[in-house]
């Protein structure tokens, strides 16, 4: 019963996600958002890892591997995936952001020897990237934007992607809270650096709502800090198994899209939320050969969830 209370709490927290962001980025943009939110679990992450002496690696190898991760699996899916939301529906984003097992089984093929392409991985991705196709079709007569806010999350889910086969390639030996620590922290730099150089002149907090100010406190407490120590508590309790998550997240963020925003739900993005979840359990009918590797390694490739 512990267990599943962790789980649905994770899978809430997970899919609240896209609602939160478009609560506050049509306010105050992506770049201010994703800066406030990275800040803030950046912050936390280090008081906590130097109270639990979680250095920063020394080797040079595990320090480049890790600036990589920071950056394509904090700073640039939460900023494609923000700035995506700006254009189309925050239902729609978590639907497109679920196609990260998806991209990750396309980029493991080339990336890893025991995780090549076989009959079910091909036949779920035709089925979920139908999916896709079947969502992004609602834009045809719409403004481009719409096509380039999906375009957006796709990029930013792919991103997580690369990152999850990085980690598993270069930093399945490190501490797992220690890879999310410093990857927030290094996302938090790089995501500032880069609202200092862009944006001009930055959000007058005077201006912003209240409503904007607790959705990106919320999202850098909550849905950063707290569900990554959720994640972890779970992996050591259930396994593998914690990533059921992943099917859990889209009904719950369409849901919170369409009771709290208003946003609409058609037959296109039923069916295509479907075929997108029919396509990763598909897949997944033949073990992969990640449930015999080390338990280290089955986190890191569980840390590209498709959360946001």
């Amino acid at each position: 019963m512990k267990q599943w209370a962790q789980f649905w709490a994770l899978a809430m927290i997970w899919g609240s996600s896209f609602l939160l962001i478009k609560v506050a980025v049509d306010e105050v943009g992506a770049f201010p958002l994703v800066t406030v939110r990275l800040g803030v679990a950046a912050i936390i992450f280090l008081v906590y890892m130097m109270a639990t002496g979680r250095k920063f690696p020394s080797a040079r190898k595990d320090q480049l591997a890790l600036l990589f991760v920071g950056i394509f699996n904090t700073a640039v899916p939460f900023f494609l995936i923000s700035w995506g939301e700006t254009q189309i529906d925050s239902g729609l984003a978590t639907v497109l952001n679920s196609t990260v097992p998806l991209s990750t089984l396309i980029i493991a093929h080339f990336a890893l020897a025991d995780e090549k392409l076989n009959r079910a991985k091909i036949t779920g991705l035709a089925v979920g990237f139908l999916g896709v196709f079947v969502l992004t079709s609602r834009s045809i007569g719409e403004s481009s934007g719409s096509l380039l806010g999906q375009g957006a999350v796709l990029l930013g889910s792919a991103s997580y992607a690369v990152a999850v086969n990085v980690l598993r390639l270069r930093l399945r030996h490190m501490d797992q809270y220690a890879v999310a620590g410093w990857s927030v922290v290094i996302g938090a730099v790089a995501i500032v650096a880069m609202t200092l150089l862009t944006v001009h002149p930055l959000p007058d907090p005077a201006d912003i709502s209240a409503v904007a100010i607790l959705a990106m406190l919320t999202l850098g407490v909550v849905n950063t800090v707290v569900a990554y120590f959720l994640f972890y508590r779970l992996i050591r309790e259930w396994g593998v198994r914690a990533s059921l998550v992943t099917y859990a997240m889209p009904p719950i963020g369409v849901t919170l899209g369409f009771v709290v925003l208003g946003e609409d739900i058609d037959w296109r993005l039923i069916v295509g939320a479907g075929l997108i979840l029919c396509g990763i359990v598909v897949a997944k009918t033949q073990k992969p050969l990640t449930l015999l590797l080390p338990v280290r390694t089955r986190l890191a490739g569980l840390l590209g969830l498709g959360r946001s």
